[in-house]
């Protein structure tokens, strides 16, 4: 028989024989929970009890899709009634009946029927639109989750962080109270998983210098993960062993102690600002999901032995201790929400699900939000704040890395929402000094260095754009990415997708890197792939080229976080940062004049340069100053052509780029990143898609970039882009 069944059966029998375990420890009087309390705390046990029941039913009929159930881990629902709704909570998936108790401190919320809808992938699903199944709800304040292993730890820790700084800067919107928690739920499997890790030690570490950060770490511990054991005492060991953290342990199976532990947690961490970890012992019943049959890994012996210390009969026998009902009111009860649950699952299942890819993919993009605050730097503001060196600056050629700088410097004076964050940015000014002065005009909290972890950078930023603010992170390298991408692919890009555009996290994150560095670290710090980030479905991403493209460029990336709640990355070539000559040493050709307050490259426009209909050189970043320099010897050899810079590489300007090149004979596509998964393939196969011929490209090899005298050699160079010119001119004349 089905587990879920035997269970069921297990607990009306129980009931029916008065085979209760004791019951020891305080009285919930003592703290603080009455009678009514304790009945609904039951009924929202019961709810997430016969949802997974009612879970595994639907899926036998066709009518329910996978899903992690929460059995045996009920005794959140005790943590919820600890905490106020308005607390956020980033919850782990086992967490149902802590979003049903939530939802019994707010009027007018129906958790069953929404997470029935839920279930069963309805269109009107009120979280996720029938995206997918997940805890979550816009009115209880608990972003979705899906099935990740610990990756919404860190940015549970950026909201705690986001509380202490709403205080001390501005957020844009702010979305939590001046004294909030947040919670943050997850499996003791997941502990071990390196986002975990890292999280508790950037809360570890961040108390440890007294910054506030209001934050519950609750890890349910139900002794496995999936197939494999935790060892025994080992999530103890660790959770008691990271300093900067205090420790607190409560018996999931005891409604009663857990609510007091997890009040006693709440409190203290709203009254000291500090983070606690609550270690929440529990079952977990019927296996891992849906589909697993734990009897092919765990003798039936510890199968019943966990389904003996049911959490839902423990608290039927806390309730008929204390007087609060008898074994047959609370069969009743629990027989009328299976009633309950029927009659939704009937209703849920005849809604109508998503059909067609427009309709899926409708939350892929944030809502607009109207924002009230100008988007353009103040002149009478960089006045006041910039010193003669910077206002001398402002009114010269500058190269790449000094207009950045001049430009981040604008846009921070005009949005004090603006948080920079990353290794080193502040007092150093960052690896190149893009952020140099920063940290010294706008102060600490506005220009934060951060430990040295890319996951909880970004988790960090996370946090803070959920609560209001416009991070600007910064990733030192782009190969320092593949550390923490995950914050980005599972949980940036998620975030509007899965709460059908009711959450966003917008920022604009830089990094440094591409290649063409002079003897400077080799691959890990020439990184020429933008693969990882080019597939994540709703990412922008954009690559200047000169100084004055990056101040244009980095208004409008600001401008899409603000009022498009975006994600945008910006990818700052290194090798141009320094850049000041194009042909000649002293020409001072590639360096540029700060654009005026008015001006802005929109996402979507491509620049144009030169005006010849022979070849189009289609490219960005380094590959425009190489074409540049290419474009002059071209034109001796009687080519005339015109470049194109993409600029915004994702989403590409098909359009655009099309038009600007539909006059020329021929194009050649420059891209320096490597001829697999590059910029490249998309362009040749929208030129091919489009019915152009006469198409060719220069692209990287396929190879990691050597430190010392070959740092170029697998890279596209000027003549190689002659050469690729004059064949594909032969070639199609």
């Amino acid at each position: 028989m089905d587990r879920a069944e035997i269970v069921h059966n297990a607990f009306l029998a129980r009931l029916k024989s008065g085979d209760l375990p004791g019951v020891t420890g305080v009285s919930p009087l003592d703290v603080g929970l009455t009678h009514a309390d304790l009945a609904a705390l039951f009924r929202a046990q019961v709810t997430s009890r016969h949802l997974d029941r009612m879970s595994r039913k639907l899926q036998a009929k066709g009518q329910g899709f996978y899903t992690i159930g929460s059995s045996g881990h009920e005794g959140n629902a005790a943590v919820a009634l600890a905490l106020r709704p308005t607390d956020p909570a980033f919850l782990h998936y086992r967490d149902a009946a802590f979003q049903i108790a939530r939802a019994g401190q707010v009027p007018g919320q129906m958790p069953l029927r929404d997470m029935l809808l839920s279930f069963t992938c309805a269109a009107d699903d009120p979280i996720s639109g029938g995206r997918h199944k997940v805890l979550g709800s816009k009115a209880l304040n608990i972003p979705p989750q899906t099935s990740t292993i610990a990756s919404h730890l860190p940015k549970a820790v950026g909201a705690a962080y986001s509380i202490g700084l709403a205080r001390r800067a501005v957020p844009l919107a702010r979305q939590y109270e001046p004294d909030a928690v947040v919670l943050c739920s997850f499996g003791d499997a997941s502990l071990n998983h390196s986002t975990a890790q890292g999280a508790l030690n950037t809360a570890g570490w961040t108390a440890w210098q007294n910054v506030p950060l209001p934050l519950v770490f609750l890890c349910q511990d139900n002794g496995i993960g999936i197939s494999t054991k935790s060892p025994k005492g080992w999530v103890g060991a660790v959770l008691q062993s990271r300093p900067g953290l205090t420790y607190m342990a409560c018996n999931g199976l005891d409604i009663v102690d857990t609510y007091q532990i997890a009040k006693q947690a709440a409190d203290q961490a709203r009254r000291m600002r500090k983070p606690v970890v609550l270690h929440m012992s529990c079952v977990r019943l019927y296996g891992h999901a849906g589909p697993d049959m734990e009897s092919t890994y765990r003798p039936l012996a510890e199968i019943e032995s966990g389904e003996r210390n049911d959490p839902l009969i423990h608290t039927a026998a806390r309730l008929i201790a204390e007087g609060v009902a008898s074994s047959e009111d609370i069969i009743k009860e629990y027989q009328l929400l299976w009633g309950q649950t029927e009659c939704e699952a009937a209703r849920a299942v005849q809604r109508p699900h998503l059909q067609s890819a427009p309709e899926v993919m409708a939350a892929l993009i944030p809502p607009k939000r109207v924002v009230n605050r100008r988007n353009a730097p103040s002149d009478a503001g960089r006045a006041a704040s910039f010193g003669p060196s910077d206002m001398r600056a402002l009114s010269i050629t500058q190269p790449m890395n000094k207009l950045i700088n001049l430009g981040l410097s604008d846009l921070m004076l005009s949005h004090p929402e603006i948080i920079m964050m990353g290794e080193d940015i502040g007092r150093k000014g960052g690896v190149y000094g893009i952020t140099k002065g920063l940290q010294a005009r706008f102060g600490a909290d506005r220009v934060i260095d951060s430990l040295l972890d890319e996951q909880s950078i970004l988790g960090l930023s996370l946090g803070l754009a959920q609560n209001g603010f416009i991070p600007m992170p910064e990733i030192q390298f782009l190969a320092y990415l593949h550390n923490a991408e995950d914050q980005l692919r599972g949980e940036a890009a998620t975030l509007p997708f899965f709460s059908d555009g009711q959450f966003s996290n917008p920022m604009v994150l830089r990094i440094a890197g591409l290649g063409y560095q002079k003897g400077f670290g080799g691959h890990f710090h020439n990184d020429n792939s933008l693969a990882v980030l080019r597939d994540i479905p709703g990412l922008i991403i954009g690559c200047p080229s000169d100084g004055a493209d990056a101040v244009l460029m980095y208004r409008e990336a600001v401008r899409l976080a603000r009022e498009e709640q975006r994600v945008v990355v910006m990818i700052e070539p290194i090798a141009l940062y320094p850049m000041r000559d194009l042909h000649e040493p002293d020409d001072g050709g590639w360096m540029r004049g700060y654009p005026g307050s008015d001006k802005t490259t929109p996402l979507g426009m491509v620049g144009v340069a030169g005006q010849g209909d022979d070849l189009a050189i289609v490219t960005y970043g380094n590959g425009r100053y190489l074409a540049t320099r290419a474009q002059a010897r071209l034109a001796a050899d009687g080519i005339q052509t015109r470049i194109i810079d993409l600029r915004w590489l994702a989403p590409l300007a098909a359009s655009a780029i099309l038009e600007a090149t539909s006059t020329c004979d021929h194009v050649l596509i420059v891209d320096e990143c490597r001829a697999t998964g590059s910029q490249s393939e998309a362009l040749m196969t929208l030129f091919a898609e489009s019915g152009r011929v006469g198409v060719g490209r220069v692209t990287a090899e396929d190879s990691f970039i050597a430190t010392g005298p070959a740092f170029g050699a697998t890279l596209p160079s000027v003549d190689g882009i002659v050469a690729a010119a004059h064949r594909i001119m032969r070639k199609t004349s």
